[in-house]
């Protein structure tokens, strides 16, 4: 049996479509099968030989004629803006509603944190209100948290004579005063023994926008330990054993309209 039937099977099929859809389909097909059928050692192949090779071109057809014929490596033409759904038909994309949930509720908290705080206060709800609506970062609860962390390095650095902990902490002009006690009493040879036991309490007491600048006022209660020793080792100052309750009323500052989301100290009122 030669290919001739095979021929009149692809024009059968070919015929259930349209003229220019066959023509287009068989003009990619003829490229690839005309070459084979031209030569010698092809003429000679049984049915079964051929069969393999006419399921192969048919597959290719049917996939080209479902898949069409753009490259792999064009993407598909999408949409104008102007084409796209409006209003209610808009579809968010995977995961945005649960990032605007939580969005909202990060809000919510934050505003019911503000409120806590504040406590009746209207001039505090207001202060911390303004520094949240120029800093997207700014939580009360977190602030102090850090706060207190930053309260008892600064304390503890300051009884160690440590000014290199203290200068990343300080604003300008209190670290030149923290420097200078403690070169003055380094001058004296004296000497501070200090224990920080903890915080009792932290509480913002005001806040505000000065500018670009973010002020918050924190009045600290804690128990420390300490004691200053003359260059005899002599207690002059303190007690080495008692715990006394210190209270302290500490300045924060930071500019927002800066990277750097770090707070200073800009003011002590002990």
């Amino acid at each position: 049996m030669r290919f001739e039937g095979c021929r009149n099977d692809l024009y059968i099929v070919a015929k259930a479509q349209p003229a220019s859809y066959r023509a287009g389909q068989l003009s990619t097909l003829l490229p690839i099968v005309l070459p084979l059928l031209e030569t010698e050692p092809f003429m000679e192949f049984d049915l079964f030989t051929i069969l393999p090779l006419a399921a192969a071109v048919f597959v290719f057809w049917k996939l080209r004629s479902v898949l069409g014929s753009r490259d792999g490596a064009t993407p598909p033409p999408m949409p104008r803006a102007d084409q796209m759904p409006q209003g209610d038909n808009v579809v968010p994309l995977p995961g945005m509603e649960g990032q605007q949930d939580q969005a909202l509720q990060n809000e919510e908290a934050i505003a019911e944190a503000i409120k806590r705080h504040a406590d009746g206060d209207k001039a505090l709800k207001k202060g911390l209100t303004a520094i949240r609506a120029r800093d997207a970062a700014f939580d009360p609860d977190t602030f102090v948290d850090g706060a207190r962390m930053a309260y008892e390095m600064i304390v503890t650095a300051f009884a160690d004579g440590d000014k290199a902990a203290l200068k990343g902490l300080l604003a300008e002009d209190v670290y030149e005063n923290f420097a200078a006690a403690i070169d003055e009493r380094m001058e004296r040879g004296e000497s501070v023994r200090s224990t920080f036991v903890g915080i009792e309490n932290a509480a913002i007491s005001e806040a505000e926008m000065a500018g670009d600048e973010a002020q918050v006022t924190v009045s600290f209660t804690s128990q420390i330990i300490s004691a200053t020793l003359d260059k005899d080792e002599e207690v002059i100052e303190g007690d080495l054993q008692d715990v006394a309750e210190v209270t302290d009323i500490w300045a924060f500052a930071r500019d927002v309209t800066t990277g750097n989301p770090n707070w200073k100290l800009l003011a002590t009122d002990a």
